[in-house]
């Protein structure tokens, strides 16, 4: 049996294990990180600035060929999807898991493309036929996960404890865990969260904008990151005046910004890229709830999270709601392909508009 053929289709697929397991770290790290008191402002310069460095000598080898002129038009451009996407979306993000679990910020995530399509429909990015199938899928999965990632957020329930640990857990992870409890915040963290990621859905559309004007998408990035790291080291010497508060030791904050910048950033950005190459853009985010499963686990065993019914059940509905979003916008990428191909299955088409 040649062991390398058979493993070769299962490349993307684990590829795509990798890079939710990236992003499980991601939400863990930074929660253990800004729990112990690191500021989530200055978290966020120093990610972007590792960001940066990883990705510069890419930008300049990958995109040494590509002769795409940077007018002044496409530089503030950019600097505004910085500031928009990267530079307000990381700050929200980073400040609302200190006031919220690790879990929740996975789960959150689920609503991204739901959020980004509702958002270029209203700026007709993208148009919506609600009298077909794959119409009514996309809208339905949008309404449902929207309603999960609330669900998850505000209702409680009966604890469900599906892990039973009496291990004694580090001080450093037990105090992340302090945080949850704290009643004034129950509501904070959970909407500074969805905040964030309604910025980053809004991000996504002005991507797309900016790829087609900049298609040098290494430097794009970098640039980006550049931008990013520019903006959030002045908010957070506006909002940080102790100089003590930005030294960096070797202890987790420092592996927590390092993984955030250069993993996470520069890792993820590839394997993800390559995955859109061989399989396309929906088979990517269908591994998006793996992120979710993978934090809730690791969570409950280190932190003792406690998960109630309601966030299951939420969970559900977010996982439901973003294949259903998937499975319309699969049917419609289908049916265009059959208006496009020369010698047209009519009867094909009529399966899949119907």
């Amino acid at each position: 049996m040649d062991l390398q053929g058979c493993m070769k289709p299962k490349v993307p697929h684990i590829a795509m294990l990798i890079v939710q397991l990236i992003y499980a770290g991601m939400a863990l790290l930074s929660k253990t990180a800004i729990a112990q008191g690191m500021s989530p402002f200055i978290f966020v310069a120093y990610r972007q600035a590792f960001a940066t460095i990883a990705l510069a000598p890419f930008a300049v080898f990958l995109d040494r060929k590509n002769p795409v002129s940077l007018s002044y038009n496409i530089l503030w451009k950019i600097f505004l999807g910085s500031f928009i996407g990267i530079t307000l979306g990381l700050n929200l993000y980073c400040y609302a898991i200190k006031y919220t679990s690790a879990t929740f910020a996975a789960a959150t995530t689920n609503i991204i493309p739901a959020l980004t399509f509702v958002m270029a429909v209203i700026s007709r990015v993208e148009s919506l036929s609600i009298r077909q199938s794959h119409g009514m899928a996309k809208v339905l999965g949008c309404v449902i996960s929207v309603s999960g990632a609330l669900v998850f957020a505000f209702v409680k329930g009966p604890h469900v404890q599906f892990i039973h640990s009496s291990t004694q857990i580090h001080s450093q992870t037990t105090s992340a865990a302090k945080f949850y409890s704290k009643s004034g915040e129950l509501v904070k963290g959970p909407l500074l969260m969805l905040l964030a990621n309604l910025v980053w859905s809004m991000w996504y559309i002005m991507q797309s904008r900016i790829v087609k004007q900049y298609p040098a998408k290494v430097r794009l990035t970098t640039l980006q990151c550049l931008f990013s790291c520019v903006q959030s080291s002045v908010w957070a010497m506006a909002m940080e005046r102790d100089i003590a508060s930005w030294r960096l030791k070797w202890d987790v904050n420092l592996v927590s910004v390092i993984y955030c910048g250069v993993i996470v950033t520069a890792i993820t950005y590839w394997l993800q890229l390559w995955a859109v190459e061989k399989k396309g853009p929906v088979f990517i985010a269908v591994f998006t709830p793996l992120s979710l499963i993978i934090t809730a686990t690791i969570s409950a065993i280190l932190w003792k999270e406690k998960l109630y019914l309601g966030s299951v059940f939420g969970a559900i509905l977010l996982i439901g709601g973003l294949y259903s979003f998937l499975w319309g916008q699969n049917r419609e990428a289908e049916g265009e392909k059959i208006m496009k191909h020369p010698k047209m299955d009519r009867s094909a088409l009529h399966i899949i508009t119907d």
